[in-house]
């Protein structure tokens, strides 16, 4: 996409923006940082998801939640975050939790050393099991704003997860499509940071719907940049 892209910004720091106030810098691993408040947030890693469809008889190859946990673990260290927020969807299924002894555990245990977490529980994980790291909470609340899994229509600003947001543009290169943060002043739409999820394109009906006003926009995710997108120029799908 670089280089091809008509009428978007290219930001190779990551780009900002305010929801309702809060300063928000979007990252293109997939996650956001308050930088007042030194938070990382992330949502839906769907952790074990191969284990998951392994228990009915469909096999993947294993290694879903290493490399989402590396990314992760990479995202830290880059921005030095004193707090880590996930929201919601964290785990594939709540039965299904990483073993202590596994690589990937190990990770979330050094993860653990270096940040605060703060679990928010999704429909795929209602209950964190006792041991991971942190406190398990329904949301959370930083000023005006709530942190929680999915969108709700009670005229809170939120920054959420949930429907894992995808876009689509036009480029002297044909179509693109990639994974995007979609903002406007009063709502922050997070993308599945796992590496094993699933997108729902931004101009399909449950993203669409949520009323986004003049002034939204889509943040494209590229390996090394972030591309911002007037929400009116994206291609619809089709």
């Amino acid at each position: 996409m670089r280089g091809a892209v008509a009428g978007a910004e290219m930001e190779r720091a990551g780009p900002e923006c305010r929801i309702a106030g809060l300063r928000v810098t979007l990252d293109c691993s997939g996650a956001a940082f308050l930088p007042e408040e030194r938070m990382l947030l992330v949502a839906d890693l769907h952790l074990e998801k191969s284990a998951a469809f392994a228990r009915f008889g469909q096999m993947l190859p294993p290694y879903d939640s290493l490399a989402t946990l590396q990314r992760l673990e990479a995202a830290v260290h880059r921005l030095q975050p004193e707090s880590l927020v996930l929201l919601g969807d964290s785990l594939h299924r709540a039965d299904l939790g990483l073993e202590a002894g596994s690589t990937a555990g190990m990770i979330l245990a050094r993860l653990a050393e270096q940040v605060r977490f703060t679990w928010i529980t999704g429909n795929h994980d209602p209950h964190h099991p006792a041991d991971l790291p942190g406190e398990s909470v329904a949301h959370l609340d930083l000023g005006g704003v709530r942190l929680r899994h999915a969108p709700e229509a009670d005229g809170r600003p939120e920054i959420v997860g949930h429907l894992h947001p995808a876009a689509r543009l036009v480029t002297r290169a044909g179509m693109q499509r990639r994974r995007c943060f979609l903002a406007s002043g009063e709502r922050l739409l997070m993308p599945a940071f796992g590496c094993l999820t699933g997108a729902l394109d931004v101009t399909d009906r449950p993203i669409r719907d949520l009323g986004w006003g003049k002034e939204a926009r889509a943040y494209l995710l590229a390996r090394e940049a972030i591309h911002a997108v007037p929400f009116h120029a994206l291609a619809v799908r089709r």
